[in-house]
């Protein structure tokens, strides 16, 4: 299991970005003690996004997604979102939902053997990219499977009165009233994709009871149950914090279609006294 650390030219962003990549490089071969590689294998892939105030290392120092990602034989591709929401910004070229859903996939699966199935591609985030992950889960169903929203921003634009955020939500959405009709409404952007006959994705949502955003969650759950969408749900007595979220992530791990237990070379991994 290899962590690196990559960056290159996005055009979507204008800029040099950074990602953190989990790849599982290895496989163990305990009677000899060797490596067995199989270079045509191509790996299934979860791209997995951070909160506000976040960046690429999160997932990675917040919990252990890289151990859970080597039992599952799963590529992890974890991007720096900014604080934007995973949103375009038309004319400012910073086009993070663009980045998120067509530009991200196209390039890590040329520089990394991983699979360009869509049954094989896979979309998660907490908090602020919960919410990037469940709408351009939706947006970009053609390429993404799975989605999974943690904690998500789904209290957006349901018109209710909430806590202010840290940051001002007209500055990233504009008027709140028009966006709320666009597909930056999760709700409104379902609707598209029930419309033009996409294929939908399975949900995975999950939230903790004392968490604010626990009824905008539940919300946004029954919206898609409504719709006859493929739901699972999951609630955990915690808050908006890390304990859940690596609790979560295990539990999103479990629920996508993956193979079981596969433990590659590591430190925690190595057995002794087998034959």
């Amino acid at each position: 299991m290899a962590l690196l650390q990559v960056s290159y030219l996005s055009k979507a962003l204008f800029r040099t970005v950074p990602l953190y990549v989990i790849l599982p490089s290895d496989k163990i071969d305990y009677r000899t003690f060797g490596y067995a590689n199989d270079r045509d294998k191509k790996f299934k892939t979860l791209y997995l996004l951070h909160g506000l105030l976040g960046d690429c290392s999160d997932w990675v120092n917040g919990t252990r997604i890289r151990r859970w990602a080597e039992e599952k034989n799963l590529a992890v591709v974890m991007p720096s979102g900014d604080n934007a929401f995973y949103i375009d910004y038309p004319g400012t070229k910073n086009n993070y939902s663009d980045f998120i859903g067509k530009e991200l996939v196209e390039v890590t699966r040329n520089m990394f053997p991983l699979s360009d199935k869509r049954e094989d591609t896979y979309i998660a985030g907490l908090s602020m990219g919960g919410y990037g992950a469940l709408r351009n889960g939706i947006v970009y169903s053609d390429t993404f499977s799975h989605v999974a929203g943690l904690s998500s921003a789904a209290h957006l634009f349901d018109g209710k009165e909430h806590d202010a955020m840290l940051m001002d939500e007209k500055a990233i959405f504009g008027d709140m009233e028009k966006a709320a009709k666009t597909d930056l409404n999760p709700t409104v952007a379902f609707d598209n994709l029930l419309k033009e006959n996409r294929p939908a994705p399975k949900f995975y949502i999950s939230c903790g009871t004392e968490d604010g955003l626990f009824d905008a969650n539940v919300d946004f759950k029954n919206y898609l149950v409504s719709k006859g969408a493929d739901v699972t749900w999951d609630e955990e007595k915690r808050g908006h914090d890390w304990d859940f979220w690596d609790s979560q992530i295990k539990k999103v791990l479990d629920w996508l279609p993956l193979e079981g237990e596969n433990l590659g070379l590591g430190s925690g991994n190595v057995r002794v006294g087998e034959d």
